[in-house]
């Protein structure tokens, strides 16, 4: 694994501090550490002055985690998702917090978001079933300018997504906060307007917003009542969005033709959910993409360097917005 290679921060090692899941953190904490020998990290138990933490990476971390800790100078994700650290009651928000952005994260999900279009928009499942029942012949095809893409969210990832199904012809739509910096070829949509039009244009609908009270159970039965007859939902943004019961009412009634979930609202998804067995739903166990270790303590780095020279970092969340 290669170590990053960066400016060193100075005569003083940082010291940083692994909040959230034991288990995880214990797992997690040595190649991180190898990642980037610059920096020092310990899980809070070997600890043993707090005011010498000057960052943390969460991941889930419990209400008072970050109470021991007076002079934290960046909070980091150890992902893309910040959502459950914006919900701890200690997090100090006087303090930088950053996500992981990485160009080879966002490249991993548009492949995997590629693989759920084509999965549906060819029928690759009935091919499978094909071959079960020693049974041959050919589906008829459609061109992918004639599939309607949608693609709700224009961050990293939204961005390599989109204009990896522009670059395979599909008609792209995308749903973006400010209209600005979309996918070259793909059509720009903004705000609530947008939000009506590309529900009611998507062949195949992508979500990939994050977690806020305004996409808390977005995805509902008035939304799904809005898409197109026998379209597709290929979830990847964040478990709270979507109303479970509401997704298998429109697919039992067959107003959707299917859908791919990849996050959940329990994860593990409990081993009787109605989602493992359901012959229109493909589950994946939250894999779509995720950073190295390396990726990881790299930005961590440059963060720590930024901050220390008064610059904002890499990968900046607005606590406002959430994201």
């Amino acid at each position: 694994m290669s170590t990053v290679d960066l400016t060193r921060h100075g005569a003083d090692t940082e010291l940083g501090v692994l909040l959230g899941s034991r288990a995880i953190m214990t797992m997690l904490i040595e190649p991180l550490q190898a990642a980037a020998p610059q920096l020092k990290l310990c899980l809070p138990e070997a600890i043993e002055d707090p005011k010498k933490v000057t960052f943390a990476l969460a991941w889930d971390p419990s209400d008072q985690a970050f109470e021991p800790y007076p002079n934290l100078k960046l909070v980091s994700s150890i992902a893309a998702g910040v959502n459950a650290i914006l919900a701890c009651p200690s997090l100090p928000h006087s303090v930088p917090l950053i996500r992981i952005t990485s160009a080879l994260q966002a490249q991993m999900m548009a492949g995997f978001v590629t693989w759920h279009v084509l999965w549906h928009h060819r029928g690759f499942g009935q091919y499978l079933q094909q071959q079960q029942d020693h049974e041959w012949y050919r589906r008829d095809k459609q061109a992918p300018q004639e599939v309607r893409v949608g693609v709700m969210g224009q961050g990293c990832m939204g961005r390599a997504v989109s204009d990896t199904l522009v670059g395979l012809g599909y008609d792209v739509a995308v749903l973006s906060r400010t209209g600005q910096d979309v996918s070259q070829g793909a059509l720009s949509l903004v705000g609530d307007k947008g939000l009506d039009e590309i529900t009611r244009r998507s062949d195949i609908l992508v979500n990939l917003l994050p977690l806020t009270p305004q996409t808390e159970g977005m995805l509902n039965d008035a939304l799904f009542s809005q898409m197109p007859q026998h379209s597709v939902l290929i979830h990847m943004g964040r478990g709270e969005q979507l109303v479970e019961d509401d997704l298998l009412k429109a697919l039992d009634q067959e107003h959707l033709s299917g859908a791919s979930l990849d996050v959940f609202m329990q994860e593990p998804l409990p081993s009787d959910h109605p989602f493992w067995a359901h012959p229109r739903i493909v589950v994946t166990p939250h894999d779509a993409c995720e950073p190295t270790a390396s990726q990881v303590m790299k930005q961590v780095d440059e963060a720590l360097i930024r901050v220390n020279q008064g610059e904002q970092p890499p990968g900046l969340v607005d606590y406002q917005r959430g994201y």
